[in-house]
This record gives structure tokens, sequence and C-alpha cells, in this order.
């Protein structure tokens, strides 16, 4: 209990001589915009010129200046972004200590409960737990528990749970139940669900369809379809009607099992109960039948999602064509890649290379040429990765 406070003295220090260093070598600004020092940016403007920078850095103390100039906290999606970014690349290289500083100085005390999580995403439970003896809370109990699903320790995640709430005088919330019970969804331990279960109601803690559809998903994964019909039967008693959360929950099953087929039918169902599929849905029947080798279904509902206005995160496009690359069907990839890069979302090199490679052999060189001139528009500072590949267009 004594290792925290004394990381935190440690990282006051640290950052005092950062700061001292930051006195000498310029302002926030000078970080986050080198080409215009005087600008005066926006809370939105550091935190995106700070994750744009956070792509190509890898020394560990410019991520660390990087994230303090923009004064990240996890308030925004793009801060929260670009700290897990951050957290990534000092983690990859093994700069746990600088993981402490950046942590300590951007989220603790006040965002406790993301610092637990961030420190699991690094693989360091033990300062997740030690933040947590900090301030023992349900709150804080929830982030730690989320810490080992996150760090993959279930082990853990169920001793936490079992005698934390005892030794630090905490109660339990719905949370709490829910988090255990993606623990045992994502481990394997799927029919636990049932003894938890009862320990809600006994507590008078009301399930919610997150409860239901963590449950589901669990039975899903370990094929058990009958516990997928008790878990329906137990929405019911419970008033929770099958809404479109709990379609997205067995779609997604259904399309990790490769019954992408069984899945379609649940979205035919879906639909004659006059509810409006998400990006969630079109995304996991889509990357369903990508795996399963049905390119053509996934282009279909590709075009159904567009056609009901729904944008599907990056990772939908980004599997969609790299599959349409795997099937030699470049020019459909293309067009998903302008899609992506209208959005300015441009994949990762690799499958970029892939792209313009097959366009060229398909006799669409004019558009591999294209497509290169494109992504060196956006990157110029890549645009030395593109000399061997433009070297084997011409040749």
């Amino acid at each position: 209990m004594a290792l925290y406070p004394r990381i935190r003295t440690l990282n006051l220090h640290l950052r005092h001589l950062s700061s001292s260093a930051a006195a000498a070598g310029g302002s926030p600004s000078s970080i986050l915009s080198p080409s215009d020092p005087s600008a005066i940016l926006t809370s939105k403007q550091k935190s995106r010129a700070a994750l744009s920078l956070l792509r190509s850095e890898t020394d560990p103390s410019r991520i660390v200046d990087i994230c303090r100039a923009a004064a990240l906290t996890p308030d925004s999606h793009l801060d929260r972004t670009a700290l897990s970014s951050a957290v990534a690349k000092l983690s990859s290289s093994q700069s746990f200590s600088s993981i402490r500083s950046l942590v300590d100085d951007l989220l603790l005390p006040r965002h406790l409960s993301h610092a637990i999580v961030l420190f699991a995403q690094a693989g360091m439970l033990d300062d997740s737990l030690s933040a947590f003896r900090t301030s023992p809370s349900p709150r804080s109990l929830n982030a730690l528990l989320f810490a080992c699903i996150v760090s993959n320790n279930h082990s853990q995640l169920s001793k936490f749970f079992t005698e934390y709430p005892s030794i630090y005088s905490i109660t339990p919330n719905l949370e709490t139940y829910n988090t255990v019970l993606k623990s045992f969804s994502e481990s394997g331990t799927a029919r636990s669900f049932y003894s938890v279960f009862d320990e809600m109601l006994k507590r008078k803690i009301e399930p919610n369809m997150t409860t239901f559809c963590t449950a589901l998903e669990g039975f899903y994964k370990e094929q058990r379809f009958s516990d997928v019909n008790k878990v329906l039967e137990l929405m019911r008693s419970h008033g929770c009607s099958p809404n479109l959360a709990t379609y997205n929950a067995r779609i997604l099953g259904l399309t990790r099992l490769g019954k992408s087929e069984l899945a379609r039918e649940l979205f035919d169902e879906l639909k004659k109960k006059n509810m409006k599929p998400s990006w969630v849905t079109y995304g996991h029947l889509i990357v369903g039948f990508c795996k399963e080798g049905n390119l053509e279904e996934a282009k279909r509902f590709y075009r159904s999602m567009r056609r009901n206005g729904s944008v599907a995160e990056s990772w939908v496009y980004f599997s969609l064509m790299n599959y349409l690359c795997k099937g030699g069907d470049y020019e459909a990839a293309m067009g998903i890649c302008n899609d992506t890069m209208a959005r300015n979302w441009v994949p990762c090199f690799v499958s970029m290379k892939t792209l313009v490679n097959g366009l060229a052999s398909s006799s669409k060189l004019d558009e591999a040429k294209d497509l290169i001139e494109k992504v060196k528009g956006r990157f110029p500072k890549g645009a030395d990765m593109w000399k061997e590949v433009e070297e084997g267009l011409l040749n």
C-alpha cells in the first residue's frame, strides 16, 4: 500500500523537471504546432494536434510532453483516444515510469477510474490496484474489475469481486455485476451467470438489457443455445422486451460462429418488427459474411447500410476492403477506400499497398497511381514509403 505514494512522489519530481525543461524550450503551442509557435489553439485543436503527433512519435519523453501540452483528459472521446494511443506506445517500449508520470500528471486524482484502466492497458495491474487503494469506492472498484478484463486477468477479477466489497465496505451495484458477467462471457465461464444473477436478485438489484446481452454473448460463444433461450425467457420475465441491442448481441454471436445465414434471419426479423438496424448490426453481418467468404452478401449489406444512412466505425470499412482485396475484387475495394478517405480515414500502409498492387495487376495502373498521390498528399511525411511501390509499378 505504500508503493503508490512513493510513485507519486517520484512523478512529482519528474513533473518538476519536465516543467523546467518546458520553460526553457517553449510553450505548449511550440510542441503541438511547431510551424506556428505563437498560435493560440482551442482545446479541440490541441487534442487533434496531439493525436496526429502521437501517430508517428516513438520517443517516450516526447510522447509525455505532447500529452501534457494538450492537457489531455478523459472528458472527450478524442482525448481518450490520444491517451490510449500514448499508453500503448509507451507500453510497447516498456517505458513504464513514463506511463506512471503521465497518468499521475494528467489523471490523478480527479480521473482515478480512467487511470486504473489505462494502467491495466499497459499490463500494469499492480499499479491499477495501488491506484484503487488510494480511494476505494463502488466506482473505482468497477474500474478495477474492468481493468482485470482489459489485462485478461479474469482470475484476479474473481478474487477482487469476492473479497474487496467486504474489505473496503463497498456495496456492489448494477455496473459491478455487469462487469463480472462480462468477464464470465469473455473467459469461457458463462454458466456462472446464473449464480451471479441470483445474487443480484437477492440484493434487489434489477438486471438491465446490458446484463442479458452480456450473458447472450457468452452463451453464443460457448455454443450453449439452450441457455440462450433461457436468457431470452428471463428477459421477458423481468420486463425486458428484446430490442435492437438484443438482436445485435445475437447477430454477433452467430457471425462469430460462422453462422451468418442464421444471423441474416434475425436481421430480417428485426426489420419486420420495424426496428431500424444500426451500424453495429450491419458491421457484424458485413464482417461475418466476409469471414465466410461470401463477399457478395457482405457488399449487399454494405450498400444497405449506406442506404440506411448509417456510418460505421472505421474498422468495418477497413475489414471489408481487406477481404475484397484478398478476394481479388479490387474495384469494389477501391470504392470502399474512397468512402473511407472521404471521411478522413485512411487504411494502413500494408492495406493500401495491397490495393495499389492489386489495381495495377488488374490493368488499372492509372487508378493505382492516383491513389498513391492521394495518400502522399494526405501524409507527405510518409512519401518515402511509396518509392519502392511506385518503382514496382513502372517495371
